[in-house]
């Protein structure tokens, strides 16, 4: 699995950039490094890597807004981005998944569970491509899960990762109810530690862009999609 992989590292220190870059390559990925926001999204841009793997607290161009640019570039959209960082506190870790952010690692963490995070996160979205290549209309709303476009009433709309793949979950079954837990998986995955504000976050968003209608809350269960 790992051969077939490039990741990029993002971290303005240089002694943890070289014992992540040394624990990956061993593993046998092939592994691209960066010192600040900039040189990343410079270095994404031209070689494209499966998965960036960023810090958070970094001078000129933090993490967050690293993350918010890379999700601009539209070649950019599939690629996996986790946040790698000692800031453990709830509003960092919405501001990370609001930027578009996969997932969301607390430092300190050692290299064999580092390790197992990111080939979770390269199976997750391997399985995602496979399954998602599809086409949604309700409507007047076109969801396009193959180029992560949405279009609603002729109007496209630019959404984050974690926005896009909530809204084409809950699209996915008009009427269905789905709970908390199970959008935490299906979007999220098992492996990230997330709270309930984290949704609410995502979902808030979703009916600014989109208006309030689309998206029902089932109080003390979790949300459904219907018109």
């Amino acid at each position: 699995m790992a051969e077939n992989h490039k990741i990029l590292l993002v971290d303005d220190e240089p002694d943890i950039l070289e014992f992540i870059r040394y624990n990956l390559a061993k593993e046998g990925f092939k592994v691209l490094t960066a010192n600040n926001g900039r040189e990343a999204i410079e270095i994404a841009k031209a070689e494209i890597p499966d998965l960036v793997v960023l810090d958070v607290m970094m001078p000129d161009l933090d993490g967050i807004e690293t993350c918010r640019e890379l999700r601009d570039i539209p070649k950019l959209k599939n690629m996996i981005i986790a946040f790698l960082t000692a800031r453990s506190e709830d509003y960092s870790q919405i501001a990370g998944f609001d930027s578009g952010a996969d997932d969301y690692i607390s430092k300190p963490i050692k290299p064999r569970v580092l390790i197992s995070r990111i080939k979770a996160l390269l199976r997750r979205s391997s399985g995602k491509l496979d399954s998602d290549d599809s086409i949604m209309t309700l409507q007047g709303l076109t969801i396009d899960r193959s180029r992560y476009l949405v279009q609603k009433d002729g109007e496209d709309f630019s959404l984050p990762k974690k926005e896009f793949e909530l809204l084409s979950l809950l699209a996915s079954k008009p009427g269905k109810v789905f709970t908390r837990d199970e959008i935490l998986d299906r979007v999220w995955g098992d492996l990230v530690v997330v709270g309930d504000r984290t949704i609410d976050v995502h979902v808030r968003k979703l009916r600014e862009k989109l208006g309030e209608k689309a998206i029902k809350t089932v109080k003390g269960v979790g949300y459904k999609f219907e018109f």
